[in-house]
């Protein structure tokens, strides 16, 4: 039975969810377990067990939350991108989200995950299908642009951790936007097809 002050009746869910999302900005991923989360939320130790089968599961359920947070912020930033200057903006964007949300971040991609999750497999399809459309009207003369996307994910999200991990400098926005910008710039500028598939796209 919950506790008194706990969830309201029909929203033990949210109220796990909550839960799980304040454990991790407080003490990282070490401190979230179903029997914390429950403790937190104002429940009973087996009440969170009624919507996640373990602790995987719960991750997964963070991680889509996290995942729909992060393709809301890339939208806001550019609903329709379609240059190379959009493309490199919206990088920022990622790498800014992650050091805003570091613990919520590793959560989406170090901890794992439930991969029979279907709202994780949905909200990850929209970063997916996100990232594709910038490289398809980017870069319309890429002769891959699956293949293109990944790399441009692959670039941007390593970034991402790369400053998570001090690695690269954080001690300003500035700093963070110009490094990730000049990363994007020196990737299509290595590649002579891609670099004149964005001049023409620009033009």
């Amino acid at each position: 039975m919950p506790q008194a002050g706990g969830y309201h009746h029909g929203d033990l869910r949210a109220a796990c969810l909550r839960a799980a999302r304040e454990l991790l900005e407080e003490d990282g991923s070490a401190a979230l377990s179903l029997r914390a989360v429950a403790r937190r939320a104002g429940v009973s130790a087996t009440a969170p067990y009624r919507h996640y089968a373990d602790r995987d599961a719960l991750v997964s359920a963070v991680a889509a939350e996290g995942y729909r947070e992060l393709a809301q912020h890339l939208a806001a930033a550019h609903p329709a991108p379609s240059t190379p200057d959009d493309l490199a903006a919206v990088a920022v964007v990622y790498v800014q989200f992650a050091l805003e949300h570091p613990a919520l971040f590793r959560a989406m991609f170090a901890e794992p995950c439930d991969p029979t999750s279907e709202e994780r497999v949905a909200a990850t399809a929209v970063i997916t299908e996100y990232v594709q459309s910038i490289v398809r009207d980017a870069f319309p003369g890429a002769a891959d642009a699956a293949a293109l996307s990944t790399t441009v994910w692959a670039l941007v999200h390593g970034l991402a951790f790369l400053h998570l991990d001090g690695k690269l400098d954080t001690s300003t926005p500035e700093a963070v936007a110009a490094q990730v910008r000049a990363s994007v710039y020196a990737l299509f500028a290595a590649a002579p097809g891609l670099s004149q598939a964005a001049s023409a796209s620009a033009g």
